[in-house]
């Protein structure tokens, strides 16, 4: 048996070692304080340079002051609304109405999906009405639900389905479609057939674009539920798009800019601590994104 010298071999295992290196995770982690700062410190950036943007506009003098308050003053008033009990019951109201509304659309988006994605004839005829259905402005449908509900929360939830549950669906599709066959074949191969093949197998694959589609939803949900308030004040209910309206009512513009704001607020830390951790956890897991990320 021929013996390969040493002294050949060690440049060779250097060289597999260093290209096995490449499949390797980074070991090297950043303290969890410098990877907030490095999530944090270009929002608090953008946030400067907004508010730098509105107080130039006040100083220009486009409008007076009583129709557009500068930021220090809605911030202001912002502290006070909060202190008081009117906004924290509108919040909760509104937030109680967009998780019922995003919880039903994500329960009818996923049975729509699912349904499209299994049958071929249902694909064929439904497909392009549902992408119609997400292209259509949420609010177009509030006439029709005043006709169906009259105005009440009922109303207002049927917006909200309306507006998220395409997109959720077609989130779902999207990711069906774009799994590789040889994976599909793969798992067949292995046994996962029926309910098996999609639990460990398509969903899995499909989830990427999947959550996509519950951003869109949720962007979608959250637009379709502050317009439907706006439009559909349900008696004795104190809500965020109520408020809106009262302001405007008023010509309160402090009122209006601070309750604007808080929409803005609960939007991003939405899309941040749900949609957005669920994003990386699933890029992280995939390695699209490095481990300490």
């Amino acid at each position: 048996m021929q013996r390969i010298d040493s002294r050949a071999q060690a440049p060779l295992d250097a060289d597999l070692s260093g290209l096995d290196a490449l499949e390797l995770p980074i070991t090297g982690r950043r303290s969890r304080a410098s990877r907030a700062w490095a999530l944090i410190w270009p929002k608090l950036a953008a946030l400067a340079f907004a508010l730098g943007a509105w107080q130039l506009v006040v100083w220009s003098g486009w409008r007076p002051s009583y129709v557009l308050p500068g930021p220090l003053t809605v911030l202001e008033r912002l502290v006070t609304d909060i202190g008081g009990s009117d906004l924290p019951t509108a919040v909760v109201t509104t937030l109680r109405r967009a998780a019922v509304g995003f919880g039903l659309a994500l329960l009818i988006g996923c049975i729509i999906g699912v349904a499209i994605v299994q049958v071929r004839a249902l694909r064929i005829a439904a497909s392009s009405f549902v992408t119609g259905l997400q292209t259509m402005p949420s609010i177009a449908w509030f006439p029709l639900a005043i006709l169906l509900f009259g105005l009440s929360e009922q109303a207002i939830l049927f917006v909200v389905i309306l507006g998220a549950a395409p997109s959720i669906a077609n989130g779902l599709i999207s990711g069906v479609d774009q799994i590789p066959r040889i994976l599909l074949r793969a798992g067949r191969m292995l046994g996962a057939r029926g309910a098996a093949s999609y639990r460990h197998v398509v969903l899995p694959a499909a989830l990427p674009s999947f959550v996509s589609g519950l951003k869109q939803g949720w962007a979608f949900a959250w637009r379709s539920l502050i317009a439907g308030e706006l439009l559909g004040v349900v008696a004795g209910q104190t809500s965020i798009g109520w408020r809106l309206q009262l302001s405007r009512e008023l010509v309160d513009a402090e009122g209006l800019l601070s309750t604007m704001l808080v929409i803005l607020v609960i939007g991003l830390v939405v899309d941040g601590l749900v949609f957005g951790s669920l994003d990386r956890s699933i890029r992280r897991r995939w390695g699209l994104l490095e481990a300490g990320s």
